[in-house]
């Protein structure tokens, strides 16, 4: 069994994107990693290059600026980095840049990956999600956030990263078929200085909205206000041994009150719906569960 890895990234210093350890995270499980790096303002290939593994394939690309609807752009490079694998892999083990897998997770994916090898019915694997905010003590938990979503995918050409990135689809726009599986994917992309939160959201943005939206929707702050959120929980549990350095450097703080939430009546009753019966109504699925 061979497995590849494929990511993409720019401008991961400008916006602090944990991109060094999400990599380092996924090499234990594949044989090669492919990363497209995109043309930055900053020295992201370096940092890339800093990695130091021969695991390591970068291809360099140029992200197109002009696609400013409904994050295409995010998938084109996606999708760069997905064809340039090896094409004798059997698996593709796609992470993004802000996201991390958990050592603890290391043989139920594996295992996972093997016991689907050669079940031609299961396009994927699906992934758990926990979803960190404001600091690195705080994980969402209202129904804004996805629960899960495909991080793996068999090596196929009729296979292609879907809307901004996100999901994959194949051939015809269908949905993939997928065995869920019980590991989780930390995903930090909520957590980091206020500086460069705001950075971020004010030009990721650009890659779903035109000039006049920005102007009208995103306020103009030095900082990102992470109290505007409508319920967290305390994170309970140990985050990735990768991520250790970069947890004991952070540099704000950031308190929430956790008796605090702002659900509306709709959304309290649809946790109740969900707190009893495991079902989320409304909830968006880019993939067909197997049972």
């Amino acid at each position: 069994m061979k497995v590849s890895a494929f990511t993409f990234i720019r401008n991961a210093i400008k916006y602090d994107y944990p991109v060094v350890e999400s990599i380092s995270s996924i090499l234990p499980l594949c044989d090669e990693c492919v990363v497209a790096v995109g043309k930055s303002d900053d020295n992201t290939r370096q940092l890339v290059e800093s990695i130091n593994s021969d695991k390591l394939k970068i291809i360099d690309t140029i992200w197109d600026d002009s696609l400013r609807e409904s994050g295409k752009v995010l998938a084109e490079e996606t999708n760069k980095a997905y064809k340039a694998i090896s094409p004798n892999s059997d698996w593709a083990f796609y992470i993004q840049a802000d996201e991390i897998v958990h050592e603890k997770y290391y043989s139920n994916i594996r295992l996972a990956m093997q016991q689907y090898l050669n079940d031609i019915n299961v396009d994927g694997l699906l992934f758990g999600y926990k979803h960190f905010y404001g600091s690195y003590d705080y994980i969402g938990e209202s129904n804004r956030w996805y629960r899960n979503e495909i991080r793996i995918i068999r090596n196929n050409s009729n296979f292609y990263s879907y809307g901004d990135a996100q999901g994959f689809r194949k051939y015809n726009n269908q949905k993939l078929n997928v065995k869920k599986i019980d590991a989780k994917i930390y995903h930090y992309g909520w957590v980091k200085h206020p500086k460069y939160q705001q950075a971020k959201h004010n030009d990721f943005n650009k890659l779903w909205h035109d000039d006049n939206w920005i102007n009208q929707n995103i306020a103009k702050r030095e900082e990102f206000d992470y109290n505007n959120i409508d319920s967290l929980a305390i994170f309970e549990d140990t985050h990735p041994k990768v991520m250790q350095d970069r947890i004991s450097k952070a540099n704000w703080q950031f308190d929430y009150d956790l008796t605090y939430n702002n659900y509306t009546l709709k959304e309290k009753i649809q946790r109740f719906i969900e707190k009893i019966f495991g079902f989320r109504i409304g909830e968006y699925k880019n993939y067909r569960l197997l049972k």
